[in-house]
């Protein structure tokens, strides 16, 4: 392969990671668009205030602006991203008296849901 060859070849994959990076999302295959839809549509703004929301002023819950840069999430789990999709798939799983309803979210928005809740930083 020629070096103009391999140059380009590596402008390519750097647009391509690039282009995954303006997505922003912190587990592969997750959308963040769609994780902002869910946080909206599932209601979490009734318990939680969540900056970009809109009218999610809920005082029940911890604001979640920032729960990215958390050490801890539900009071005991390291925050990882596999960690917060556990706990918004079965929060019971984790803490049985949490206040935390069981929405029935499915694997795919969980994911999708970390992926919006890891841009508010």
């Amino acid at each position: 392969m020629t070096v103009d060859k391999r140059v380009a070849l590596m402008l390519i994959v750097a647009a391509a990671a690039g282009c995954r990076a303006a997505e922003g999302s912190v587990i592969p295959g997750a959308s963040v668009a769609r994780g902002k839809q869910s946080v909206a549509g599932f209601g979490c703004g009734t318990c939680h205030e969540i900056a970009g929301v809109r009218d999610a002023y809920g005082r029940v819950g911890p604001p979640l602006t920032g729960v990215a840069t958390r050490s801890i999430i539900a009071g005991e789990l390291a925050n990882t991203p596999e960690n917060m999709v556990r706990w918004i798939r079965d929060p019971q799983a984790v803490e049985p008296n949490t206040a935390m309803p069981n929405l029935g979210v499915t694997e795919q928005t969980a994911r999708d849901m970390v992926a919006y809740l890891y841009t508010l930083r």
